[in-house]
């Protein structure tokens, strides 16, 4: 959602990258500020709109968001609704601005605007099972036609994303953070997140990481970056976008909904909608329940590193369930 609260320094610097891009602007508009901050930028001689992305500092290197819009322009190339790349008047991917009063420089990036509403509207708005059941049968075929171009795509010489494996994962420094650190938890909490983590270290070992089930994934796969126009999906914010398991992708978009009473349904429903379009064998699925914990792990180490988000709601939710998943998970037998 747009932030009211958003310095003034950032629409400055919006304005000044913008000049480095070939468009005549019309209006600019904060869309959002979450990781980046994005605005909506109208063009003025027919109107077409873009997105203007300031990204994050340090999250991404300007390798990796040069990577980022190879892979999604060869994906527009296959017919996927993506956020197309706009290159700067120099031939570039990214120009470089300054945030006034900040202390930081951030990559700004332009893209063609994707038209639609995205789909958590549909769950937000439409409580019908079959509503919802259609939503996540989309996100399941598209997510098939993502991870089926992943499989087959050349990647190009010099491409570089980070890895979601067991070391991004569970490793010393995950991407997302040290979850286990985390200020809220207790110490026998603590201690069973990381009985948890040793033991799902293992099963990914295990589980191994075969050109089948493991690729270039986008790694945010949720409802609201799923965008739906004219009865076709599109899909935006690859920011994310690493080498990891498919699995992992499915989990990103299940786990919001995990603690509805229809999860089921809607696990099967999504994993029906992929499997129309690839195949997902048995063995992949009975993984689903440990990539559901480690993205829950993910989402404590993103609160970890994110302490002005201390005592939101949702992480005490996914605090609670992923407690009870590393229970679980330690009493069950080794598959």
């Amino acid at each position: 959602m747009p932030d009211p609260d958003l310095p003034p320094a950032y629409f400055d610097a919006a304005r000044r990258a913008l000049t480095q891009f070939p468009v005549i602007v019309a209006r600019v508009e904060l869309a959002s500020v979450s990781e980046n901050v994005t605005f909506r930028v109208t063009e003025a001689a027919r109107g077409d709109r873009f997105a203007l992305r300031l990204h994050r500092p340090g999250y991404n290197s300007l390798r990796e968001l040069e990577s980022e819009r190879l892979w999604t322009a060869a994906l527009a190339g296959a017919g996927v609704r993506v956020q197309e790349p706009i290159a700067t008047v120099s031939g570039e991917g990214f120009c470089t601005v300054a945030i006034a009063g900040q202390r930081e420089e951030r990559y700004a990036g332009m893209t063609r605007w994707v038209p639609g509403a995205p789909l958590s509207q549909n769950l937000e708005e439409e409580k019908s099972l079959a509503t919802r059941e259609a939503t996540f049968r989309a996100i399941g075929r598209l997510a098939a036609r993502l991870h089926e171009h992943s499989r087959q795509w050349q990647i190009p010489p010099g491409f570089t994303r980070p890895a979601l494996d067991g070391e991004g994962l569970l490793g010393e420094a995950p991407r997302w953070g040290r979850f286990w650190e985390h200020g809220a938890l207790q110490d026998r909490e603590r201690e069973l997140l990381l009985a948890a983590r040793s033991k799902l270290a293992e099963r990914l070992e295990d589980y191994g990481t075969s050109a089948a089930r493991y690729g270039l994934i986008h790694a945010d796969l949720h409802a609201e970056n799923v965008i739906l126009h004219d009865d076709e999906v599109g899909v935006i914010d690859f920011d994310d976008t690493a080498f990891g398991w498919y699995a992992y992708d499915l989990a990103t978009a299940l786990i919001e909904q995990s603690g509805d009473a229809d999860f089921g349904a809607l696990r099967r429903t999504l994993l029906s909608g992929y499997r129309e379009l690839r195949a997902f064998p048995a063995e992949d699925e009975a993984m689903l329940e440990d990539f559901l914990l480690l993205r829950g792990m993910a989402l404590i180490g993103w609160f970890h590193q994110r302490p002005e988000h201390a005592g939101d709601a949702y992480f005490d939710e996914t605090r609670r369930r992923v407690l009870a998943q590393c229970a679980r998970l330690l009493d069950s037998p080794r598959r």
